[in-house]
């Protein structure tokens, strides 16, 4: 009974998205018919045109989210997530914008209302050499996972005095929460090490043995963690980013096998390849994945506009996977 009231449920909703969108449909035409008779009458056709606009949009707003309901869901979606941002070429200037993205998805987490627990930061200053940070929340990794790869800046540096561009890049990386029923780990699989935190703490930095390093043999994953005082805190809080890790390596081999089952050519959001460039000169922030741009880099890098690049990518994800599930 519980299974089939959430099949009813889930078609419910398909059917008043589709509902929704015949009567949108409907009105659009009438709304046409109504510009053609008032072509004589600038105020009645300027009313019209208004109007119309409103109706598109919300056309637009319907299908995404009819999309979203016939997509094959991801259980991992509404899962917290662990993030992980590092310098990467460029020196100084790819640590400040390190240090940048990290604030941006800071904002944007707060607007979301999720909590942001520090797992580990190597920061001097305005520089963040890497970071991982767990975001609790729902729907964190759904919304956070388009935002994986490499991220590339082309601005001059305010150390910069002959007033050259110069390109440096930024990996992020976005893991799914996972439970311990998800990702099951043998403790005879671990090494776990112990040692001085180093870095803030004062006192008790130099003498309590209260960071910790777990290596996963079988698969050679290392993880640390040296935020919290206690040891215990940190050992758990290291055991929840390496069964984050193993959850999302098991995730993609799965996901790869089923898209090479199919011949499917997607772009996985892997850490390697480019994602997203950030063009200070020209006030644009262009996604590759979709190329789709934004003339507004402070609205994105504030948060604000970023939910914007996001549902792109959602809706993009949401039409591959329908089609993939259709031709399968």
């Amino acid at each position: 009974m519980t299974q089939l009231s959430k099949e009813i449920s889930d078609s419910d909703a398909i059917v008043n998205h589709y509902t929704e969108l015949l009567k949108l449909r409907k009105d659009l035409s009438e709304m046409k018919v109504l510009m053609q008779d008032a072509n004589d009458d600038k105020e009645m056709k300027q009313m019209a045109i208004e109007e119309q606009k409103e109706i598109l949009e919300s056309i637009k707003h319907c299908e995404s989210e009819l999309i979203a309901e016939l997509t094959p869901k991801d259980d991992a979606d509404k899962a917290s997530a662990v993030l992980e941002i590092r310098a990467g070429t460029g020196g100084d200037e790819a640590s400040l914008f390190s240090g940048e993205l990290l604030r941006m998805y800071e904002r944007f987490a707060q607007s979301q209302r999720w909590k942001l627990n520090p797992m580990s930061i190597n920061q001097e200053g305005a520089k963040v050499k890497d970071a991982i940070i767990e975001v609790k929340g729902k729907n964190v990794f759904g919304k956070l996972r388009f935002e994986s790869g490499v991220h590339r800046v082309q601005r001059v540096p305010a150390t910069e005095n002959m007033g050259r561009v110069h390109t440096s890049t930024v990996t992020v990386a976005v893991l799914p929460e996972a439970t311990e029923v998800q990702v099951k780990i043998n403790e005879g699989d671990l090494r776990i090490d112990v040692f001085r935190a180093s870095g803030k703490g004062g006192q008790h930095v130099n003498t309590t043995d209260s960071a910790v390093r777990i290596t996963h043999l079988p698969t050679g994953l290392a993880v640390e963690n040296q935020e919290e005082r206690s040891q215990l805190r940190n050992k758990e809080k290291a055991m929840g980013l390496l069964r984050a890790r193993l959850y999302d390596r098991e995730r993609k081999k799965v996901e790869q096998e089923r898209r090479n089952s199919r011949n499917k050519l997607i772009g996985t959001g892997d850490r390697s390849e480019k994602i997203r460039t950030y063009n200070f000169a020209q006030n644009r922030i262009t996604d590759h994945r979709i190329n789709y741009s934004i003339y507004n880099i402070e609205g994105v890098m504030s948060g604000e506009l970023l939910p914007e690049l996001i549902n792109q990518l959602r809706i993009q994800h949401d039409l591959e996977e329908l089609a993939s599930a259709v031709n399968s």
